[in-house]
């Protein structure tokens, strides 16, 4: 059946299967099957981070199969829809994980709608176009991850915490310069919002970064 999912691959080999390396495709759809089993009350919230972190870790199908044994196979869709335009950046996403990282435009704001998913946003090297990002976040389910640089701050003040938390997040000193700031809204339920620091990343590269209140 199209978008079934089982806890191994139908397509492998029985013999090859406790060797046989996971691809990103298998690792997404027991992601998947993950989030399905969640919803219908199989695997509590914790049960569920810790499942699908060890799914994006996996690097053999036995691996994934393990995480998915005591589970029955379901049947889900698996989609991801990114809109973009020049002010705004709208990400869809359900049971899978996507990022953005590298040198992307950053637009002056960002709309999150997933459930049960990872959702990655480097901006280390990405190009700044506004002294201010304000990210609506629709999230229920799996991980938010920023991962920032020298002169970006993250405010999480406007989000609302439903069964979550956000972790790494630093005041800044006062005085010291901000080239961009974050602004998170919306709602995250279940999962965490991670904020990363990195001191190696170099803002606006290919683009002159805009000064704060510019």
């Amino acid at each position: 059946m199209p978008g079934e999912i089982s806890p191994v691959p139908q397509s492998v080999p029985q013999g090859a299967q406790p060797a046989l390396r996971a691809s990103h495709a298998d690792r997404d759809r027991v992601v998947a099957a993950l989030g399905v089993a969640a919803g219908d009350g199989r695997l509590t919230a914790e049960e569920l981070d810790e499942r699908v972190e060890a799914a994006l870790s996996a690097r053999t199908v036995a691996e994934l199969a393990g995480l998915t044994a005591d589970l029955p196979p379901v049947s889900v869709s698996v989609t991801g829809v990114v809109a973009e335009g020049r002010d705004v950046l709208r990400i869809e996403q359900k049971f899978t994980r996507t990022e953005r990282v590298g040198g992307w435009v950053l637009p002056r704001r960002l709309e999150i709608a997933a459930e049960w998913c990872h959702v990655k946003l480097d901006f280390t090297q990405a190009v700044i176009t506004h002294d201010t990002l304000q990210i609506d976040v629709d999230m229920q389910g799996g991980n938010l991850t920023l991962i920032v640089g020298p002169g970006i701050v993250v405010d999480p003040y406007g989000l609302t915490l439903e069964f979550s938390k956000v972790k790494g997040h630093q005041d800044p000193d006062p005085g010291t310069p901000v080239r961009l700031r974050i602004e998170l809204i919306g709602k995250k339920s279940f999962g965490r919002v991670a904020v990363r620091h990195s001191r190696r990343g170099r803002l606006g590269r290919g683009r002159a970064a805009l000064p704060a209140g510019g």
